[in-house]
């Protein structure tokens, strides 16, 4: 699943090329919201709160969409489309259309749609915990939230977005790293290494976001140090990373972790 410093990403893919434009087409195709016409409306701007994107528009509403798994927003040139060069809109799975006479975007796959007034943003976010990625994160506050947590594996914490939003399975397994934490170790007893882990995910995530040009249209790829490197020497100590679950099933997630660098306290 796209994690937070994915969405900021996109939510400039998307200013680059709807903020401060009049649609000229607006199509949500979504069972609730197939009648919304949003042709006519002018877009403020794309902005996100952890792995929620919220689009809003001058006429006082906010299109909500969440990529879950295989999400996206897909971005061609209007012209492409009403010359037939690009087939990017036919396809069943398209949720939504958002174009101006130069780009169209093209949300595909979406997990979540939802167009609400901007005022009652809260009744879909309210629910989400510190944005990592806010630029007005109080750390201190975030970390509060995670030693609350008491028992519970620290691996399984940082992916509950009801404590801190925005992280998932890539900067959870990375800052533990970072740290050499162990993953299953009860967040209730880490200390100043709750704040630690919090600014560790908010530097390696702000770093992924500074790693390309706001544009309309490209793509980046991401390193790492453990996640994704099973069996391959930890990059600190040289010891083969491992693999393994965190959390409880169905929503268990996959972790990787050195076992000599990250030893069980």
């Amino acid at each position: 699943m796209p994690e937070g410093d994915i969405l900021v990403r996109v939510a400039r893919r998307l200013d680059a090329a709807l903020a401060g434009q009049v649609l000229a087409r607006g199509e949500l195709r979504w069972p609730n919201l197939g009648g919304v016409d949003l042709a006519g409306v002018r877009v403020l701007g794309n902005h996100t709160r952890g792995k929620h994107l919220l689009t809003r528009l001058e006429d006082g509403r906010t299109l909500h969409s969440h990529l879950r798994m295989e999400g996206m927003w897909r971005i061609v040139r209007t012209g492409d489309l009403t010359s037939g060069q690009s087939r990017a809109d036919r396809p069943a799975h398209v949720r939504a259309v958002l174009a101006t006479e130069r780009w169209t975007c093209l949300g595909v796959n979406l997990g979540m749609l939802d167009l609400v007034p901007t005022r009652d943003e809260g009744l879909l976010v309210g629910h989400l915990g510190p944005d990592v990625l806010a630029p007005d994160l109080d750390a201190d506050a975030a970390a509060s939230r995670i030693l609350a947590q008491g028992p519970r594996g620290i691996g399984e914490v940082l992916l509950d977005q009801t404590v801190v939003a925005g992280l998932g399975t890539v900067y959870m397994a990375e800052s533990l790293w970072t740290n050499r934490v162990w993953p299953w170790t009860a967040a209730g007893d880490l200390g100043p290494t709750a704040r630690d882990l919090v600014t560790t995910a908010r530097r390696l995530m702000l770093r992924s976001v500074a790693a390309r040009t706001p544009t309309a249209t490209g793509d980046t790829r991401r390193t790492s140090n453990v996640h994704a490197r099973e069996r391959r020497p930890c990059p600190r100590c040289g010891t083969p990373v491992v693999r393994d679950r965190v959390g409880r099933a169905p929503t268990d997630r996959d972790v990787y972790y050195c076992p000599a660098c990250q030893p069980r306290p």
